[in-house]
C-alpha cells in the first residue's frame, strides 16, 4: 500500500480530470508527464518501471477516491459507491429508513434509470470512463494495445491496465444495457487515451474488447506476485474473465474454467470471520481489496460511512440500509450468515447487516472520523458460487454441486441437500446463495441479469412494496447522462 501511496496519490488529481462528454474533450494535465510526448513517455517507461507504475497506482487510487463520479455527493467515493447503487437496483438491499435522503430518489425509487437528467447517470458513467482513461494512459505509455513489454514489471503493469480497463467496460455494459444484445449499440468505445467523443458501438465489440484485454492480461501476469491486494494479480484477471463471459452467455464451459483456475490460492472465508466485520485485507478469502488507513483519510464521505452502524456514519444517524425482508426470511435458521444481520422487530434498526459489516472498535457513531477498515472488492466465496451457476449453465449439475457445496457446507450444518438438486432446481439454489452470501457486496445485480431474474421488494422497503420487477425493466438500467447527449456529437446524432 505504501507505493500505492507513494506515486499514486500524486497522480489521483490529473486523473480525476479524465471523462467523457464536455471533460472528454480537454486535454489532461498530467502530473510529472504533462511535458512529455507518447515517445518520450515510451521510452521513459521502458528505462524506468517506476514512472507507469506511478502512473497506474494513480489509477487504482481513484478506486477508492472521493468524487472520482466527478460530483461532491456523499454517494461518490469510488467503485464501492456502485455496489450500493446495484445492491439497491436489485432490490435486495432495502432502504429501510431514510433521513437524509441519499439514494431514495434516485435510485430506490428509480429517478435516475427514468431520467437522464438525474445526476447519478452522469456520476457512473464519469466514474468509469475516468478508469478507462487512466488505464488507456498506461497501456499507451507501454507502447499500445498490440504491444508486449520486455520488462517483467512493465508486463505485469500493462496487464493491470488491461484488466481494470476491462473490469470498466464491464460495469458500463451492465449498467447502460438491459441484457445482452450483441448487436445493439450502447456505449463509446475508447482504445487509447488520445480518442475523444466517438459514437456508440455494438455490445459485441465492447465485449470482444473485454475478452481480448482479460486474454492478454492472464498472460501479461504470470508469474506476478503483488506487492499488495490493490493490485490485480492472474487470479483477479481469470475472475473478471469469468463475470465477462457470464454475461454475454455465449461460452459457459470458459467461464467455469477461468472461475475455477481463480480459486486455486485462496479458502473460503469461515467461521468468525464470516461475523468479523469484513473490514481487514489480509484476511484470506479476500482476493482483490484496499487497505485503509490514515494517511488515505477517507472518513464520512466512504462506503462504510454509508453502510455502518459503527462508524461515524449515515446508519448510525438514521439512514438505514437493511437485508430485503423477503430475502432474509429465506435464510435457514442454523446458517451462520442468519447471524449476520440484527433480527428484532423492536429495534429500527431491524436486518440491518450490524454483524457483517462494522468497524472494529464496535462502538455506535464511531471512535474517530476517519475509517480505518478496508474496503473489499473481490472474494473467493463469489468465485465458487460463479462458478457453480457456470457449471449449472453448461448442464454439468455434478461440477456444480460440487462448488455449492464448498461454500455452503461451511455455512450450515449439513449442505447434504444439494446432492439432490439438478436442473432448474440447482439453479435457483445457486441464485439464491450468491444473493445471501454476497448481499451488500455488489453482486447481487450482476446476478439478477446473469440470471434473467425477477424480484419483488419485500416489506422493509420504503418504496415498491410488493412489486415484481424483472431483470430488464427500464428502471434496471441507467441512462446515457444529459451530458454525453449534449457535448458528444456522435451520440446527439445517433438519439435524433
Amino acid at each position: 500500500m505504501k507505493k500505492i501511496l507513494k506515486y499514486g496519490l500524486l497522480s489521483t488529481v490529473a486523473l480525476m480530470s479524465f471523462s467523457c462528454g464536455n471533460d472528454f474533450l480537454e486535454d489532461p494535465a498530467l502530473t510529472n508527464t504533462a511535458s512529455l510526448t507518447s515517445a518520450q513517455f515510451e521510452q521513459a517507461a521502458a528505462l524506468d518501471p517506476e514512472v507507469t507504475g506511478a502512473l497506474m497506482s494513480g489509477v487504482y487510487s481513484l478506486t477508492f477516491t472521493t468524487g472520482t463520479g466527478g460530483t461532491s455527493g456523499h454517494d461518490d467515493f469510488g467503485m464501492k459507491s456502485y455496489d450500493v447503487f446495484s445492491d439497491m437496483l436489485s432490490g435486495d438491499m432495502a432502504l429501510s429508513q431514510s433521513v437524509y435522503g441519499w439514494y431514495r430518489a434516485s435510485i430506490t425509487e428509480f429517478g435516475a434509470p427514468q431520467d437522464f437528467t438525474f445526476g447519478d447517470n452522469r456520476q457512473v458513467w464519469r466514474y468509469y470512463y475516468r478508469i478507462v482513461r487512466g488505464c488507456n494512459e498506461v497501456i499507451d505509455g507501454l507502447g499500445g494495445m498490440d504491444a508486449t513489454p520486455e520488462n517483467a514489471e512493465n508486463k505485469a503493469i500493462m496487464g493491470q491496465a488491461k484488466a481494470l480497463r476491462a473490469h470498466s467496460y464491464f460495469y458500463l455494459a451492465q449498467f447502460y444495457q438491459k441484457e445482452y444484445n450483441a448487436d445493439e449499440a450502447i456505449l463509446p468505445i475508447y482504445r487509447t487515451a488520445v480518442d475523444r467523443n466517438g459514437p456508440k458501438v455494438s455490445a459485441k465489440e465492447i465485449y470482444d474488447l473485454m475478452e481480448q484485454d482479460l486474454t492478454d492480461a492472464i498472460s501479461l501476469l504470470q508469474g506476478f506476485t503483488r506487492d499488495n491486494k490493490t493490485q490485480i494479480n492472474q487470479d483477479v484477471a481469470k475472475a473478471l474473465y469469468a463475470y465477462v463471459l457470464g454475461a454475454r452467455g455465449t461460452d459457459y464451459a470458459k467461464a467455469y474454467n477461468m472461475a475455477s483456475a481463480a480459486i486455486a490460492s485462496y479458502p473460503v472465508m469461515a467461521g468468525a470471520e464470516v461475523t468479523g466485520g469484513f473490514n481487514n485485507v489480509a484476511t484470506p478469502g479476500w482476493m482483490w481489496g484496499v487497505d485503509l488507513n490514515q494517511e488515505i483519510d477517507l472518513g464520512l464521505v466512504s462506503w462504510w460511512g454509508q453502510m455502518d452502524y459503527y462508524s461515524y456514519s449515515y446508519p448510525a444517524y438514521g439512514d438505514l440500509k437493511a437485508i430485503d425482508a423477503s430475502l432474509f426470511a429465506q435464510i435457514p435458521s442454523d446458517d451462520i450468515r442468519k447471524g449476520q444481520f440484527l433480527n428484532n422487530t423492536a429495534f429500527a434498526q431491524h436486518l440491518m447487516p450490524l454483524f457483517k459489516f462494522y468497524d472494529s472498535d464496535r462502538v455506535h457513531q464511531g471512535t474517530s472520523t476517519t475509517v480505518k477498515a478496508d474496503y473489499v472488492y473481490m472474494r473467493v466465496a463469489e468465485m465458487h458460487l460463479l462458478a457453480a451457476e457456470m457449471a449449472a449453465f453448461n448442464s454439468n449439475d455434478g461440477a456444480a454441486r460440487t462448488h455449492l457445496k464448498n461454500l455452503v457446507g461451511t455455512r450450515v450444518p449439513s449442505a447434504s441437500y444439494i446432492d439432490g438438486l439438478s436442473g432448474q432446481a440447482l439453479k435457483d439454489e445457486i441464485y439464491l446463495q450468491t444473493r445471501i452470501e454476497l448481499w451488500g457486496e455488489g453482486r447481487s445485480y450482476l446476478a439478477m441479469k446473469r440470471n434473467q431474474a425477477t424480484t419483488t421488494r419485500g416489506a422493509n422497503h420504503l418504496s415498491f412494496v410488493g412489486e415484481a420487477i424483472p431483470y430488464n425493466d427500464e428502471r434496471m438500467t441507467f441512462e446515457i447522462p444529459e451530458g454525453e447527449i449534449q457535448f458528444n456529437p456522435f451520440i446527439s446524432q445517433q438519439n435524433q
